[in-house]
């Protein structure tokens, strides 16, 4: 027969065998997430950092193109920082700091990203194409006054017209100088001869010419700048044989690449493709020689933060070792761990299970050896243990005291019906007012216990309605002043008339009542009870305060328990039943108050009712 393993033993190889496997999964998981989630957000964040340095770049080329310096460049530097999260600066050629997002003081990247040159384009300055050359944004001398712009947006909407008529979609758009072309159907700004329209309507469809023409012609400023553009390419030409026929003239590109065309004549011996290239050059030389004074000067930019650069992720074989090694480090820690802590574990747990066994009514504690969650534990039960110990014990002495109290009234009833039924007592009024007084001591004793058990029940009801503090102590000062007047006690009232709460009346009396008997009860002649109502903050506060002997320190704490009686030597007619400071401290807990007793033997005891306050009606004055 295999011999049984122990419970502990194989609860400890379970708890290692667990562990492990939630460790490997764990660092598996974790090591495969990481790699992939990383190299994936890498090459995704390479991507947009691509695509952010571009946009960059190409706003910063178009601010220099459109001004004659960097003076203003700093805002913009800080919106294109804030909207792409880059750190960016410009500095001069000699690196002194134009413009940085960054802090004053904070280190440049070691090599600059770009250099922003609008009349020596390298890099991307618009999506979708890559120019060299110069910024098309860069027009200079070029750009159309106002009223020049007005007047040919005029003829390219006549233009447009035109086309409509003779059902061919068109839209107006414009170069960077200002000037309008109409560009048939959806084609845009890609320089496709084959869909710019640069003509008029006449010319494409015999109509009259005069719209195209006036489309074509440069205008004033246009003219102004294509002569000076004119004398400044002339030595150029002249240097390399060669001459224009005539003038420059505007060629409307619209991506600005090449918006100045000339006539030569060819002088050199060399080919005319050569001289073409050569007749372009000169033109180019000439545009940045005339655009430099509208444009701010080259600056070179930086992109980074600090002077670190980004690191790049390398899966290779050194770093997959890495992360093996990192995972067989982490899971050997982790089952060497798992069973130290598992072995600590299950000795705790196996001495509370024992005590957990144990018969009930030993009572047995589980011994507390740590301050961990099992010694944490190891208290709760035996808290637990502990109260179970004083209820048992309460129920036992709860049992007692309802057995005596009722067993007395209803012996006193059973013994004089007997003596009655046997004749020796003649059944007078004052034999049947005895019996009538027995018979409503039970029915008291059995009220309270019903109220006491609605209570622990949670079924207790209230009917709350807005209730007056200073007419709630009047009423129950005038139910019990034949009483107090037998004793020979002062029953007085001290009442704030604004304090209203909203409370059931009924209980609330029965529940002042109550103090009010007891304060009675043990109030000597020609002592005082005092019922009182004021304001408290928020809070109503009804207080009943007798001249009475006081109660001792010692007693204090148990005045609400039930059968509770701080001299045990009194009956139920002199000390009551021992059930009506536990009903008054649940009827006011039913109403979210609290209820307290403060005392000083020899002067007297004093009861507080807490509760919580309310407006008055809206209907009282």
């Amino acid at each position: 027969m295999t011999p049984r393993i122990p419970w502990r033993k194989r609860l400890l190889v379970r708890l290692l065998f667990t562990s492990v496997l939630i460790a490997v999964c764990s660092v598996a998981a974790t090591a495969w997430l990481a790699v992939t989630t990383t190299t994936s957000a890498l090459e995704e964040e390479q991507g947009q950092d691509l695509a952010a340095d571009n946009r960059i770049l190409a706003q910063l080329s178009g601010y220099a193109a459109d001004h004659p310096d960097w003076a203003g460049v700093g805002h913009t530097v800080r919106t294109l920082a804030a909207r792409t999260g880059r750190r960016i600066a410009l500095t001069t050629s000699d690196r002194t700091l134009i413009a940085d997002s960054a802090p004053g003081g904070t280190p440049l990247p070691p090599r600059p990203a770009a250099a922003v040159d609008p009349l020596h384009t390298d890099t991307y300055t618009e999506f979708g194409a890559q120019l060299s050359g110069i910024d098309p944004r860069a027009v200079g001398p070029f750009r159309l006054t106002a009223p020049e712009r007005e007047k040919l947006d005029l003829v390219a909407k006549k233009e447009q017209t035109c086309f409509d008529h003779v059902g061919v979609a068109t839209s107006v758009r414009h170069v960077p100088s200002g000037r309008p072309y109409v560009v048939v159907g959806d084609a845009g700004d890609t320089g496709d001869s084959a869909l710019e329209i640069k003509v008029g309507c006449g010319r494409v469809y015999g109509t009259t010419a005069q719209t195209t023409d006036a489309l074509d012609a440069p205008t004033a400023t246009e003219a102004k700048a294509l002569g000076a553009l004119t004398d400044l390419t002339r030595p150029c030409l002249r240097s390399r044989d060669m001459d224009l026929g005539g003038s420059l003239s505007l060629s409307y590109d619209t991506t600005g690449r090449n918006p100045v065309t000339g006539r030569f004549l060819i002088t050199g011996k060399d080919g005319e493709r050569q001289s073409d290239r050569t007749a372009r050059n000169c033109i180019t030389d000439a545009r940045r020689t005339q655009l430099e004074p509208y444009v701010a000067p080259a600056a070179e930019l930086f992109l980074g933060i600090g002077d670190q650069t980004a690191p790049r992720f390398d899966m290779s074989r050194a770093n997959k070792t890495r992360i093996v090694g990192a995972a067989g480090l982490v899971l050997a820690i982790t089952v060497a761990v798992t069973a130290v802590v598992a072995t600590r574990l299950v000795r705790p747990l196996r001495a509370l299970t024992l005590a957990a066994q144990q018969p009930p009514e030993l009572h047995a504690r589980a011994p507390v050896r740590t301050r961990d969650e099992t010694g944490l534990l190891a208290e709760a039960f035996n808290d637990l243990t502990e109260r179970r110990e004083r209820l048992e014990e309460q129920r036992k002495a709860m049992v007692s005291d309802i057995a005596h109290e009722l067993r007395s009234p209803l012996t006193n009833i059973r013994g004089w019906l007997e003596v009655t039924k046997d004749g020796v007592v003649a059944p007078d009024p004052a034999l049947l007012g005895s019996l009538h007084e027995e018979a409503l001591v039970l029915q008291r004793i059995i009220d309270d216990l019903q109220d006491l058990a609605a209570a622990d029940a949670g079924t207790l009801r209230v009917h709350r309605e807005p209730v007056r503090a200073a007419d709630l102590v009047d009423q129950v000062a005038a139910a019990h002043r034949v009483a107090a007047d037998a004793a020979g006690v002062a029953l007085l009232t001290d009442s704030d008339g604004t304090a209203w709460l909203d409370a059931d009346p009924v209980r609330m009396r029965q529940a002042l009542g109550n103090l009010v008997s007891n304060a009675i009860r043990h109030t000597p002649a020609g002592g005082t009870v005092t019922l009182t109502a004021r304001h408290d903050g928020d809070d109503i506060v009804l207080t009943v305060a007798d001249t009475g002997p006081g109660i001792a320190a010692q007693d204090l704490p148990h005045v609400f328990e039930r059968f509770w009686r701080a001299e045990k030597s009194r009956s139920r007619r002199t000390g009551g039943s021992g059930l009506g400071l536990p009903i008054v401290r649940h009827l006011v807990a039913a109403h979210g108050g609290t209820a307290e007793a403060q005392s000083e033997p020899g002067r007297g005891a004093r009861f507080t009712l807490r509760l919580p306050g309310a407006p008055a009606p809206a209907d009282v004055s």
